[in-house]
C-alpha cells in the first residue's frame, strides 16, 4: 500500500463529516468520456463549426433543437454506463455514516445508481426530463426513443432535459445545500475535476474544515492548498482507501 493511500485511509478513519466534490474524471472510469475532449464538432447541415460548449448552450437548444438533441443523445447519454469503484466506495462511506454528501458536476446519475443517497447534482441529470409547457415528467428512455425533438404526448410541448445548459443559472436550492454541506465538513475530498468550470468550482472556497484532499490525474489550481494530493485514478485510490477501513 502506498504512503498516500495510507495517509488517505487515516484521514477517512478520523473523519466523521466527509463531503466529496467530483467532476467528469469520476465518470470516465465508467467509460463516459469528458465531452470537452471532442473539440470543434462540425455540423454539416448548419455549415458552422461548433465547440461542445456551444452545442450544449441554451442558445443552441432554442435555435437548433433538432441538432441539439442529436448531439445530446449521442454524446451526453450513456444508457449502458455502470457505477465504477469510485462511486461504490463513496456509497460505502455514506453507509458507514462518514460521508454526509456528494456534490457532483456530472449528469449521469451514477452516484445514486451505486447507492449514494445525499447527492447534490450541480448541473442536473439526464435521468429527468420535463415538458416546458405542462411540466410532465419523462425519463431517459423517452428521450432516447424520441425522433427529432422530443414532444410531450399530453400537450405537445417541447420536452427539455433537467440539465443546466451553458448560459443557464444553477439551481439555488442545490447550490445552498452544497454550500452548507461543504462549509460543515471536517474533510473535503475533491476528485476527478480540473476545477475550471465556474460557478461550480468556486464552491470549494466554502470549506473551513481540517483536511482538504485532492485526487486527480492531472494538477489543478487547488493542489497547493490541499493537505493531501494524489495524482492517480480516482476509482483505484478511493476503492483501496475505503476497503482499508
Amino acid at each position: 500500500m502506498s504512503t498516500a493511500i495510507e495517509k488517505l485511509t487515516q484521514i477517512l478513519k478520523e473523519s466523521n463529516n466527509i463531503v466529496f466534490f467530483g467532476g467528469a474524471g469520476v465518470s470516465t472510469e465508467s467509460n463516459i468520456p469528458d465531452f470537452r475532449s471532442s473539440n470543434g464538432l462540425w455540423n454539416e447541415k448548419l455549415q458552422i463549426n461548433f465547440t461542445p460548449e456551444q452545442l450544449v448552450s441554451h442558445t443552441f437548444f432554442v435555435r437548433y433543437p433538432e441538432e441539439f438533441f442529436k448531439f445530446y443523445k449521442d454524446k451526453l447519454i450513456y444508457p449502458d454506463a455502470k457505477p465504477n469503484a469510485a462511486h461504490i466506495a463513496l456509497a460505502k462511506l455514506e453507509e458507514m455514516g462518514k460521508l454526509k454528501a456528494v456534490v457532483t458536476q456530472n449528469i449521469d446519475g451514477l452516484h445514486q445508481a451505486a447507492g449514494s443517497k445525499k447527492v447534490y447534482e450541480l448541473h442536473g441529470s439526464v435521468l429527468r426530463n420535463y415538458c416546458m409547457k405542462c411540466n410532465a415528467f419523462y425519463d431517459k428512455k423517452f428521450i432516447l426513443e424520441s425522433k427529432g425533438v422530443p414532444t410531450c404526448p399530453k400537450c405537445g410541448g417541447k420536452v427539455k432535459p433537467d440539465v443546466v445548459l451553458y448560459e443557464e443559472g444553477l439551481d439555488n436550492n442545490v447550490i445552498s445545500g452544497a454550500v452548507k454541506a461543504i462549509s460543515e465538513a471536517d474533510t473535503l475530498i475533491i476528485g476527478g475535476t480540473s476545477l475550471i468550470v465556474y460557478p461550480a468550482a468556486g464552491l470549494i472556497d466554502y470549506f473551513r474544515g481540517k483536511n482538504l484532499v485532492l485526487i486527480n490525474k492531472s494538477t489543478t489550481s487547488a493542489d497547493n492548498k490541499a493537505d493531501l494530493v494524489i495524482h492517480d485514478a480516482i476509482g483505484k485510490v478511493l476503492g483501496e482507501a475505503v476497503n482499508n477501513l
